[in-house]
């Protein structure tokens, strides 16, 4: 029976750079001959898409506990459509964003609680959880300069928010250590030079 495949996603708060590290990944794994498949949430099926235009652009305000059943739905439909068959079928899967943004933003950000929050997005993940997962920890100020044209919803929340994020990440890198890697975004080279080491040592191969 077929191993399945090596699991990252990516996290980090607002202007972090998860989508260019991303790519550097998918790019150099598969140059190393790995299989690689690539994600990003919300969305990625069309009942996700519909959802992050809504979590994203919609002038409703959205409650918190609403808000956390509509990334929830957008995971499970992902994880069936999707993630499942490119565990099955690629070597390694990144996903930008998984269920550790869930527990972050609206577990601790929104308030509702990572521990009352998590068997609700344990059942929405069918059981799948990331086998290794970077977190670009950048300054809440200067990832949010760094976005560029109209700020969206979650984007546009006040500091104290994007600085509770932070706070969550590091909650949870203490709680797996073994699975979770804080890295400072010093420099691009520097996110990139580290990401490296660490899959070094998590699939055991050196360059």
């Amino acid at each position: 029976m077929r191993k399945k495949a090596f699991f990252i996603s990516l996290e980090g708060g607002e202007g972090a750079g998860k989508s260019t590290h991303l790519k550097f990944l998918a790019k150099f794994l598969r140059e190393k001959g790995f299989k690689v498949e690539t994600f990003r949430e919300p969305g990625c099926t069309c009942l996700g898409e519909k959802i992050r235009k809504i979590l994203l652009y919609s002038q409703e305000e959205i409650t918190p506990l609403a808000e956390l059943f509509l990334y929830l739905s957008a995971r499970s439909q992902f994880i069936k459509e999707k993630l499942k068959p490119a565990l099955e079928k690629a070597d390694i899967v990144i996903s930008d964003r998984f269920s550790d943004s869930t527990l972050v933003y609206q577990g601790y950000a929104l308030n509702l609680g990572i521990d009352k929050i998590k068997l609700l997005v344990d059942f929405a993940s069918q059981g799948i959880k990331p086998n290794l997962t970077f977190v670009l920890a950048i300054d809440p100020q200067k990832g949010l300069k760094r976005i560029k044209g109209k700020k969206d919803r979650i984007e546009k929340r006040p500091l104290k928010f994007h600085k509770d994020l932070q706070r969550g990440y590091q909650l949870l890198a203490k709680r797996e250590p073994k699975r979770i890697k804080v890295i400072k975004s010093k420099s691009v080279s520097y996110v990139q030079k580290k990401m490296v080491e660490y899959l070094e040592k998590a699939l055991k191969w050196k360059r």
